[in-house]
């Protein structure tokens, strides 16, 4: 069987957001899988492999320097000859919904990237280790711009009540997502930014209420994947830098 000639990674991959990226994508490249436990990918990686496609699962701890490094001296070991085409930070984001006279200071260093799952430390690691690939696909005639695509949420345009950690990580998460882009766009590197302002229709949140239980009133995974295909497919005549998706209910 012939090398892949381009690959895409997908950090933070579960039952939601994370399998749909990957599956979708996978139509397309062989899929590298990160996530910290291996009962989170391997369902996905199954998945993608009775379908036809291509997947590895690599237990990842995106906030932690060494396993991100290793992570990608896997990935390069599978696939030796293969450039990226496409990255999708997707981890953990430090969430924590309390009264800000509740938190603690390792709520604070969750979601700023001192701690296991920090927001910022591993959006961080992650793009120093695929932007110089991604720039190496710019020459390699691939089909679709290389990409990096970084999953927000509405915390990063305004802290509300009780959000006061989230939104810190949040907003230092977009703020390297724009220095990013304003950076390796010009290089021919689509950086691009979602902030998804919905609750999503998870297999593990469906007890959860939204917009009044309204159909259509959660943002379904393969919908946010699809949107992620668009960014990675479009020219770089006209690059998105933010994106937003609500369900059509949902007040903004």
């Amino acid at each position: 069987m012939a090398a892949p000639t381009f690959y895409a990674v997908v950090a933070g991959v579960g039952s939601g957001t994370g399998a749909s990226v990957a599956q979708l994508f996978a139509k397309a490249y062989p899929v590298a899988l990160l996530a910290r436990k291996e009962a989170n990918y391997a369902p996905v990686v199954e998945a993608i492999t009775k379908a036809g496609g291509k997947a590895i699962g690599i237990t990842t701890d995106a906030a932690d320097e060494k396993s991100v490094d290793a992570a990608f001296a896997r990935i390069e070991k599978e696939w030796p000859q293969a450039k990226l085409a496409a990255a999708v930070y997707n981890a953990n984001a430090g969430f924590a919904y309390k009264s800000f006279l509740d938190l603690t200071l390792e709520d604070l260093n969750t979601s700023l990237g001192t701690g296991a799952t920090g927001t910022r430390n591993g959006l961080f690691y992650f793009a120093q280790k695929t932007l110089p690939q991604l720039l190496a696909s710019v020459d390699a005639s691939p089909k679709h711009p290389p990409t990096l695509i970084v999953t927000g949420a509405t915390a990063a345009l305004r802290g509300s009540a009780k959000f006061a950690t989230f939104a810190a990580g949040k907003f230092a998460q977009r703020g390297i997502t724009q220095s990013l882009a304003r950076e390796f766009g010009p290089k021919g590197v689509h950086v691009a930014y979602t902030i998804i302002d919905g609750s999503i229709d998870t297999p593990w949140g469906k007890e959860r209420v939204a917009n009044n239980g309204v159909a259509d009133g959660k943002i379904h995974p393969d919908a946010i994947a699809e949107s992620y295909w668009y960014l990675h497919s479009q020219p770089r005549s006209a690059f998105t830098q933010e994106l937003d998706l609500r369900p059509f209910v949902e007040k903004f």
